[in-house]
């Protein structure tokens, strides 16, 4: 029998990454894009550090989300395409709309070359960010029924850009899918192991607790997943029939202080517990620095919110159930000591 072919975009990335193992553990072939062929070896890397199956089923091809380039080549005989990437955000913008056309435009181009090749589904990697941002006084946890409100202040570039970019594909399938399917999955911080010294800026905060590089923490609360049951619900919301024009919150449904990230981190390596923090930075700190730095604004615009998040969705939908948010949090800092990314 002849095995489906899934296009998975951005095959270096984090997400994307453990995307193609599980696809290949489980028959898949997969071809990924790349933005420049110099990432292969890299890409070969990460699956042989995470004990990839039948590595001869993976292919390359190179293209760019800005560019035409063999796009409709990558299309070609794919069943479906999972779309975990992303327009490089510039972190030096003058106007917001460097980092919004660019994720939108990204999104629209794959989903208009995924119906022409008459590909079966898309599952794009959305975010959180299109879901919490401009609500204020919230008390009951955010499910996939919400949607970000860029009306509110505070909104920032790359919670608008995966906010327009989602509700851009969404309205594609509508006015112009002609019977292609989408399903989109909403991650909270990810975390999990890594597989090669080249991490995810998702991690860094992991990295910065144990390098005793934090000492004192913002007042700020967040969901955690793990990149493996991440990337199992991309799988899930890819061939599920219950799946199609649904989105996904990929949660534990915990909610976890960055104080209480530290204690799980200070209880599980007593060796690194001097370095981490204890305290934390009173809210009106926080929100006085960032008017001098506008790269503190985002977090500041983050303090004292609520967080909650509901998984119920994905787990009576599909069945998924994620492991603990502490699990992934250890996986992360334990993955890190190992490849020596973390001082000892």
């Amino acid at each position: 029998m002849e095995k489906e072919l899934v296009l998975v975009t951005g095959g270096s990335g984090y997400i994307a990454s453990n995307i193609i193992l599980q696809l290949l553990e489980q028959g898949y072939e997969v071809r990924t894009t790349i933005r420049s062929l110099a990432k292969v070896d890299r890409v070969k890397k990460i699956m042989k550090a995470g004990n990839a199956k039948n590595l001869a089923d993976l292919t390359f091809i190179e293209t760019d989300l800005t560019s035409e380039k063999n796009w409709d080549k990558a299309m070609e005989g794919v069943t479906y395409v999972i779309h975990p990437a992303s327009s490089t955000p510039k972190l030096d913008f003058k106007d917001e709309k460097e980092m919004i056309h660019p994720a939108v435009n990204g999104v629209l181009h794959v989903m208009r070359t995924a119906r022409d090749a008459k590909v079966k589904r898309v599952v794009i990697t959305s975010a959180y960010g299109a879901v919490f941002a401009g609500h204020e006084n919230r008390t009951t946890p955010y499910t996939e029924e919400d949607w970000s409100n860029l009306d509110a202040e505070n909104i920032f570039p790359y919670q608008k850009a995966k906010t327009l970019s989602e509700r851009a594909a969404w309205k594609f399938i509508e006015e112009e899918g002609h019977g292609l399917e989408l399903a989109t999955v909403n991650p909270v911080g990810v975390m999990g192991p890594i597989l090669t010294s080249d991490y995810s800026h998702s991690n860094v905060q992991i990295q910065q607790l144990l390098d005793g590089e934090v000492k004192a923490v913002p007042n700020i609360d967040s969901g955690y997943v793990d990149v493996r049951d991440v990337a199992s619900l991309h799988l899930l919301a890819m061939t599920s029939s219950k799946a199609a024009g649904e989105r996904f919150l990929a949660t534990t449904g915990e909610t976890l202080s960055m104080l209480e990230v530290a204690n799980i981190l200070r209880e599980a390596f007593p060796a690194y517990a001097a370095k981490l923090p204890t305290k934390k930075i009173p809210n009106a700190v926080l929100k006085a620095a960032a008017i001098a730095d506008p790269k503190l604004r985002m977090l500041a615009s983050l303090v004292g919110k609520y967080a909650g998040t509901s998984n119920q969705k994905a787990n009576s939908l599909l069945g998924w159930n994620p492991r603990p948010a502490r699990e992934a949090i250890l996986a992360t800092a334990q993955s890190m000591i190992d490849l020596g990314i973390v001082k000892k």
